[in-house]
């Protein structure tokens, strides 16, 4: 049993590198929605298209 802890240490290190992956890509995913908004169009019910913020 003396490979146990090596194993057991490299899945820990997988699994946190991923967590720390995952991480990072969602923090630039929310400031990239944040930079590059774009304003949201609605359909009214007269068929014309306005800026949902108005």
């Amino acid at each position: 049993m003396g490979r146990k802890p090596d194993i057991i240490r490299a899945v820990v290190l997988i699994f946190t590198v991923g967590l720390v992956i995952t991480g990072f890509t969602s923090l630039q995913a929310s400031e990239g929605s944040r930079r590059g908004a774009v304003p949201q169009v609605s359909v009214s019910d007269n068929g014309y298209a306005t800026n949902a913020r108005d």
